[in-house]
């Protein structure tokens, strides 16, 4: 069976706000470690740290119920979360909408 558009659009924004989210964080926390920021980077750490296991597990969940390749995931995992996570958004998002725009 496979999934509507609509549902794996859902799915994807969910990812996406998670993904920003988590951006920020490791943006952030790679700015705290350049400087020597040893406080906030034990405060971003754990925040990075929950934001890219709630991305394995969306992204996870998603290509075990069929709504996208195992390619999501792992891309996620070997990016460290949000780059990974926002190509893989943009990529499946393209691909829904050449798929909504043929005949």
């Amino acid at each position: 069976m496979t999934p509507d558009a609509a549902t794996i659009r859902k799915e994807l924004d969910r990812v996406r706000i998670v993904a920003i989210i988590d951006g920020i964080a490791l943006i952030a926390l790679l700015i705290c470690a350049a400087t020597d920021q040893e406080g906030i980077i034990n405060v971003l750490g754990p925040i990075h740290g929950v934001g890219f296991l709630i991305l394995l597990y969306l992204t996870g969940k998603g290509a075990g119920e069929g709504r996208w390749g195992w390619w999501f995931p792992a891309v996620t995992l070997v990016t460290t979360g949000p780059p990974g996570s926002i190509y893989g958004h943009i990529r499946i998002s393209r691909a829904l909408d050449a798929a909504q725009q043929r005949p």
